[in-house]
Formats: structure tokens, C-alpha cells, sequence
């Protein structure tokens, strides 16, 4: 397909992870990640495949990572608490709560309505495939919040909170780590299989992109 040619997504847009270290009282760990997912929106104009194509290029999110414009990103934030519980000469974990926050940006096309025939079944071929693609970068999102918060609650008690503390330091930065890792890892696979995919699609669709 010689329109919409999709730049490399990069990394997803993500902070660093920096979990609220709470000396308190014990505190039942029975909490799950706390996860939250907004949406919104850029326009684009144009009225032929070589218009939308520049007009994903000029006006797409901007990630700080690659420091280019993309047609739909997803930007995420870790955050969380983890409480201590102090007794006998011994510190254990009391509560913990991860909180992932993922706010999607797609586009939106000012003329689909009045579009008809192989563009219009273009267009929304496209952008199904970017609000896959990014509905996706949050489920990887969630799956690490799940997992850190797994990780977090089955620290072995210390003998003094300084050193639990620590400890959740190192796991809440590797949780980051390996998370950034696999964001990546999934980018890289599918600018590689962009062109391969969407010919399919469309083709599913009965559409004509040449």
C-alpha cells in the first residue's frame, strides 16, 4: 500500500515509576491495581490518501522518545503505595495498591462522514488498527501493574522496614524496566508487520488500496 505510511511508533510514552513509600499501621493486603483509561482526540483534514497520510505526519501526537509525530499514542503513568507494618522486631508488607493510568490519543477525520468507496473503507481500516494498537499498549500497561502489584505483596517480612523498603524500590524499578522493554519489543514488531497487516485488512474489507 503507497498510502498511510505509518513512521516507526517508538516507544509508548511513559514516566518513570515512583511508588509512595507509607510507614503505617497493618492494613488487611487485599487491594487489586487501580487502573484508569481516557481518551482523546486530534482532527485531521483532507480528502485523498496522500492528504491523510501528511496530515497524520504533521499533526500526530509528538512522543518524547523518538521526538516525532505519530498517528496515535498512548501515554502512561505508574504510581502507587505500600504500607509497613512494624511489630515484634520484625517489618512485613501491610497494604499495597499499584495504580496504572493510561490516556490514549487517536484521529479523528473531519470528512468521514462524507466519504465514500475505497478511501473512506481505507480510513477506517487504519484507524481501527491504530486504536488496536494502542488499546493495546494499555493492556501491557496493565498486565505489569498486575504483576508488580503480585510481586510487591509476597515481600518476606525483614528485620527492620528500612531494608523492605528497598526492596520495593529495586522491584517497583525492574517492573518499569521490563515494562519499557516489552512496550518496545511490541512497537518494533508491528512497524515491522505494518504493511503486510493492513494489505490484509483491506482486503478482508474488499478493498482496492492500489
Amino acid at each position: 500500500m503507497r498510502s498511510f505510511r505509518r513512521s516507526p511508533r517508538g516507544p509508548v510514552i511513559t514516566s518513570a515509576a515512583t511508588l509512595a513509600l507509607i510507614m503505617a499501621l497493618a492494613v488487611p493486603a487485599t487491594a487489586q491495581p487501580v487502573v484508569t483509561k481516557s481518551y482523546s482526540y486530534f482532527s485531521i483534514g483532507g480528502k485523498t490518501a496522500e492528504e491523510l497520510d501528511s496530515e497524520l505526519e504533521r499533526r500526530g501526537p509528538l512522543t518524547r522518545h523518538t521526538g516525532a509525530r505519530h498517528p496515535g499514542a498512548t501515554e502512561i503513568r505508574f504510581g502507587g503505595e505500600v504500607s509497613y507494618v512494624d511489630r515484634g522486631g520484625r517489618c512485613s508488607i501491610g497494604a499495597v495498591k499499584v495504580t496504572v493510568r493510561t490516556h490514549i490519543i487517536l484521529p479523528r477525520w473531519k470528512n468521514r462522514k462524507a466519504a465514500t468507496g475505497t478511501l473512506a473503507t481505507i480510513w477506517d481500516t487504519l484507524a481501527a488498527d491504530i486504536k488496536r494498537h494502542e488499546e493495546r499498549h494499555a493492556e501491557i500497561a496493565r498486565t505489569h501493574a498486575r504483576a508488580l502489584e503480585a510481586k510487591l505483596r509476597a515481600i518476606r517480612p525483614a528485620g527492620n522496614c528500612d531494608l523492605l523498603e528497598k526492596r520495593v524500590g529495586e522491584l517497583s524499578r525492574e517492573a518499569i524496566e521490563k515494562h519499557d522493554a516489552d512496550q518496545v519489543r511490541f512497537d518494533m514488531i508491528e512497524s515491522a508487520n505494518f504493511d503486510s497487516r493492513i494489505m490484509r485488512l483491506l482486503k478482508n474489507r474488499g478493498a482496492n488500496p492500489q
